[in-house]
């Protein structure tokens, strides 16, 4: 049974590789137009770059707490980008060792999310409040630990959380780029809307290859969907500590997220709700009777979190991060 699964995944992947170049195209910009970190902040060689660096210093000092922990998180998850292509390249029906449409779609995905670090790293370098060695030690933890998304190497269950995971990315830095600019902080506002821009592209890519899959294969995607729905979907950062502590950090980043409203629980919920809406879930055919269940427990889903997330309470105390300088 399961070698037959396995055979049917193959074939769907083949399938849809045929057409990922014409995916990638829509969806991936040249490498020849793209935005480079080095033409978003000040350089060394710059004859205006002491004037430069004062303002950005001076506008950082503007920056709460809890915005600057969620940046520097958020900065280490994407720096971390080494994990998500490994993991990637392991996909079932990704065959790393051919220049097929998969690897191409994966190697120019990465080239694009590649710039994220350069470009959040490069300013937290710049805005003097970072204690840099702590903050690349987090960054060396979270690559070096790892993490588990829950969907060993099925391709249906990971780019259900390739799909969530780029809008919850996009979210984020899209949040964080409004609060920076309410704090006095257009700079770091332009940075982080352009990180959140090529997350949006990215979360239409992988929401498409879904699509398609629905197209050839529904019952198994359904399961798929479905299984990743009860198991959650956890943030690559799930594993995030400091230096000197084995103590897990991830619910103190994330309790700093929810405060200032950067990502939350019914955000969560509304990317849910956004993937049902846009996989057609509710007007799905096509279905066997496990496929029928998948579905019913699915759109039942958001509600129920929703309930949860209403009596959720989130704790008010400000976590002292390393990374931060006093």
């Amino acid at each position: 049974m399961l070698e037959a699964q396995r055979a049917t995944r193959n074939e769907v992947m083949l399938h849809i590789g045929k057409s990922v170049d014409d995916i990638s195209e829509e969806y991936l910009k040249p490498i020849e137009s793209n935005w480079q970190a080095s033409e978003l902040l000040p350089l060394t060689s710059d004859s205006t770059f002491i004037a430069d660096l004062k303002t950005i210093q001076e506008q950082a000092q503007n920056l709460s707490y809890d915005l600057l922990a969620v940046l520097v998180a958020d900065t280490i998850t994407e720096e971390a980008l080494p994990t998500y292509e490994t993991w990637l390249t392991g996909v079932q029906g990704i065959n790393q060792y051919e220049n097929n449409g998969w690897m191409k779609w994966l190697r120019r995905w990465t080239a694009e999310e590649n710039r994220h670090g350069d470009v959040l790293n490069r300013y937290l370098y710049l805005c003097g409040r970072i204690d840099m060695r702590q903050f690349e030690a987090s960054t060396q933890f979270l690559i070096a630990d790892g993490f588990d998304n829950l969907a060993a190497s099925d391709p249906y269950k990971n780019f259900v959380y390739t799909s969530f995971q780029e809008m919850a990315t996009n979210i984020s830095h899209r949040r964080v780029a409004s609060l920076a600019k309410q704090e006095g902080n257009n700079m770091l506002s332009k940075l982080c809307g352009l990180v959140a821009a090529d997350e949006a592209r990215h979360a239409k890519a992988y929401k498409t290859f879904i699509t398609k899959i629905f197209e050839i294969d529904p019952n198994e995607m359904m399961l798929a969907f479905e299984t990743m729905m009860r198991s959650k979907i956890l943030m690559p950062s799930q594993c995030l500590r400091q230096l000197g502590s084995e103590m897990n950090i991830f619910s103190n980043f994330s309790d700093a997220a929810q405060r200032i409203g950067v990502y939350t629980s019914i955000d969560y919920i509304d990317i849910m709700k956004n993937l049902i809406e846009d996989w057609k879930i509710d007007t799905m055919t096509d279905l066997k009777d496990t496929g029928e269940k998948a579905r019913d427990y699915i759109m039942k889903l958001p509600d129920r979190m929703m309930k949860i997330a209403e009596r959720a309470v989130i704790s008010k105390v400000e976590h002292k991060f390393n990374w931060i300088l006093a």
